[in-house]
């Protein structure tokens, strides 16, 4: 019996109302995203209810009216799998609002007959930009050199760097750069790298006609020819730590890795031994294993340059995210193609596919 509180906040949420909207499940820590898509939907929404999941999930599949379509967030604590389809039957469309859909277990959702689609390329320019800004950051030590004057060490200590803390500030163009992923997010990374003078290689599932980088059928044979190797690849079980010891070891004393696909994309660990023991030069990370905690070797490195996973927030993307997914859901409940389905062709991921 759900106490009087969660009933009332279920009684909000329009459960057990027939009413004319489509309901739709939103499982998202934003609630100006919740009120946009109010306007066209009955919105379910799990954080303004209070509820646990479970109780939450089992008062949505008992309503009238039950949703058939869900909107969900990466990187919280819940996953679309095969316990959460089985809480909610009448589910037939899931919407990721990133591009990545490690979240969703794309098998089960395919064998139930649940259409899923991503975010699509909302996120793409912005998170290429953020990537070659983390790493002209970390060659050029920016963020480090930032610290340096905020400390009022420069008239102390004189130009920066000094002493046995030098670290080298080292230009971008001409530097050879290896993508792992070249979708639509590693594409736009090469574009703007090449502006800079960078020679492209790139590690993907196939080689791409239409591209003239050279092609590296594995991560190893790319990072020993890189100076740099950014990570822009969805997380699945094929690129989980797709960037190991013998990459790092391949890529060398003089690499930066640059990581804005997922934080399982690289052995944590072997990164932080990597970089403690100088068996590379530096790391730009937005992303991390076991988010939001940040290995504490990281916090002290200014060869090193750290974001809270925001390479993809930006104002413009807030607002094409939301119109981006009430289009998708609008397309589904009118029985029209989504704009940017993840299945049945999901080993390529909008965005950060390999």
């Amino acid at each position: 019996m759900p106490s009087p509180a969660a009933a009332a906040a279920a009684a909000a949420q329009g459960y057990g109302k027939p009413m004319a909207l489509p309901a739709v499940i939103f499982i998202r820590r934003d609630a100006s995203f919740a009120a946009a898509l109010r306007q066209r939907f009955r919105i379910l929404d799990l954080y303004a209810t209070g509820q646990s999941l479970g109780a939450f999930l089992a008062a949505a599949a008992a309503a009238s009216d039950p949703p058939r379509a869900a909107v969900v967030a990466a990187g919280g604590p819940v996953r679309v799998d095969a316990a959460f389809l089985d809480a909610v039957p009448s589910l037939r469309c899931v919407v990721s609002t990133a591009a990545g859909v490690d979240h969703i277990d794309l098998h089960e959702c395919a064998r139930r007959g649940v259409v899923v689609a991503n975010s699509g390329r909302v996120y793409s320019t912005d998170v290429a930009d953020y990537a070659v800004g983390m790493l002209i950051d970390v060659l050029r030590r920016v963020s480090a050199a930032e610290r340096f004057v905020r400390r009022g060490l420069w008239p102390v200590q004189g130009d920066y760097p000094l002493g046995s803390k030098v670290h080298f500030f080292t230009s971008l163009g001409g530097k050879r750069v290896g993508i792992i992923g070249l979708g639509n997010i590693g594409s736009l990374i090469a574009k703007r790298l090449q502006a800079f003078g960078c020679v492209i290689y790139y590690n993907s599932t196939r080689p791409k006609d239409s591209v003239p980088y050279k092609y590296f059928p594995n991560v190893i044979g790319l990072a020993s020819e890189s100076d740099v190797l950014v990570v822009a690849c969805a997380l699945n079980k094929e690129t989980r730590h797709i960037v190991n010891k013998d990459v790092l070891e391949a890529l060398g004393k003089d690499g930066v890795i640059i990581n804005v696909g997922r934080g399982a994309n690289v052995d944590e660990a072997e990164m932080v031994r990597a970089l403690q023991e100088g068996r590379i030069a530096g790391a730009g990370l937005d992303v991390f294993e076991n988010e939001p905690a940040v290995p504490a070797e990281l916090l002290s490195m200014d060869n090193v340059v750290l974001s809270p996973h925001v390479a993809v927030q930006t104002s413009e993307s807030r607002s094409d995210l939301r119109d981006h997914t009430i289009a998708n859901l609008e397309a589904f409940f009118s029985g029209k193609p989504l704009l940017s389905p993840v299945l049945p062709q999901y080993s390529k991921v909008n965005g950060t596919d390999r």
